[in-house]
C-alpha cells in the first residue's frame, strides 16, 4: 500500500498580505507557518512532501525552507506555471495571478500515484487534523471517495481584514451536500460575507462548517480537475480573465452537484467526498 503524500501549495502571491506569507517567520526561532504543518504531518505519519511553488521563488524557497525540511522528509518540488494550460488556451495579456488551487494540484501530479493530502502553506491546521486525514487516506487508498477537514467558521476568521472560505452545506448524515467559495468573509460579530464589495452583507452562524483547503484525495481527483479545466477557462476568460481562479472547493462543489463519486456514511471523525470531519481541530 502506498503511503499518503502531503502536498503543500506555496505558489500564491499574497496580494492582500503584501508579500510571500509562506516564507515570512512567525515563531520565536524563525519558524514559518508551514514548519508547524510539517512537524504535525510527520508525527501523523507523512514521510513525503511535495511543495508546489513558482519558478521565480525556487532558489529562495529551497534555501530558506526546503533544505531544512529535506533533513526530515522526502521532498519534491512542483512548479505552478501560468502557461500550464490545456491545448488551445493561452495566458491573457496582462495576467500575473496564478490560476488557483485546482491547477496547483495538477502541477503536483507527476509525484502523485497514490492517496494524498493537500493544504495551503500559509494556514495553521493543528495536529488532530493531520492525524485524522492520514488515517482516512490509509483506509481509503483507492477509488473516488474523498475527504475534507472542516472547521467552525468562528475559529477561522481574523481581526484584521477578511478571509476566503469554502462554506459547507452538510446533510443529516454528516456528508457534504454542497460547498460555495466565499472570498470575503469578515469576523463581525456575527461573521458575514459580501459579494458586491461591501454594498450588502449576509450573516453566517459562527458554527458554520467551512473549508480551509485541507483535502484528502486520490489521483482520480486529478483526472476530474483536468477534465473540468477547459470549461473553467472558457468561463473565466470571458468574465474575469485577470483574476479568475480554478479553486478546489469550486471543483468539489461541481462534482457534488453532478452526482459526484460514490460516498457512503463514514465513522465519526472521518469524512467521505468532501464531507467535514465531525470533530474539528482547534483553530
Amino acid at each position: 500500500m502506498k503511503k499518503p503524500v502531503l502536498v503543500i501549495m506555496a505558489a500564491g502571491m499574497g496580494s492582500r498580505y503584501g508579500g510571500l506569507k509562506q516564507m515570512d517567520p512567525v515563531g520565536s526561532h524563525g519558524q514559518v507557518i508551514l514548519d508547524y504543518s510539517i512537524y504535525d504531518a510527520r508525527r501523523a505519519g507523512f514521510e513525503t512532501v511535495v511543495f508546489v511553488i513558482k519558478n521565480e521563488i525556487e532558489a529562495e524557497f529551497k534555501t530558506r525552507i526546503g533544505a531544512r525540511i529535506e533533513r526530515r522528509m522526502n521532498v519534491h518540488y512542483a512548479f505552478q506555471r501560468m502557461d500550464a494550460l490545456p491545448g488551445g488556451y493561452s495566458i491573457p495579456e496582462g495576467r500575473v495571478k496564478p490560476w488557483g488551487t485546482a491547477q496547483a494540484a495538477l502541477a503536483a501530479r507527476p509525484f502523485l500515484d497514490g492517496p494524498f493530502a493537500i493544504i495551503n502553506a500559509d494556514d495553521y491546521y493543528g495536529p488532530a487534523a493531520f492525524r485524522a486525514i492520514y488515517d482516512y487516506l490509509l483506509s481509503h487508498p483507492e477509488g473516488e471517495e474523498y475527504a475534507m477537514v472542516a472547521y467552525r467558521l468562528e475559529n477561522t476568521v481574523t481581526d484584521y481584514g477578511h478571509v476566503a472560505r469554502g462554506v459547507c452545506q452538510v446533510g443529516e448524515d454528516g456528508l457534504l451536500t454542497g460547498i460555495v467559495e466565499r472570498t470575503r468573509i469578515e469576523k463581525g460579530p456575527p461573521p458575514r460575507f459580501t459579494e458586491d464589495g461591501g454594498e450588502t452583507w449576509t450573516e453566517l452562524p459562527g458554527d458554520t462548517m467551512v473549508s480551509m483547503n485541507f483535502w484528502g484525495f486520490n489521483p482520480s481527483l486529478l483526472d476530474r480537475a483536468e477534465e473540468y479545466f477547459p470549461a473553467f477557462l472558457d468561463k473565466t476568460l470571458a468574465e474575469n480573465p485577470m483574476k479568475g481562479e480554478y479553486l478546489l472547493p469550486t471543483l468539489v462543489g461541481q462534482l457534488i452537484g453532478e452526482g459526484g463519486p460514490p460516498c457512503g456514511p463514514c465513522p465519526p471523525g472521518r469524512s467521505g467526498l468532501a464531507s467535514p470531519i465531525r470533530r474539528t481541530s482547534p483553530a
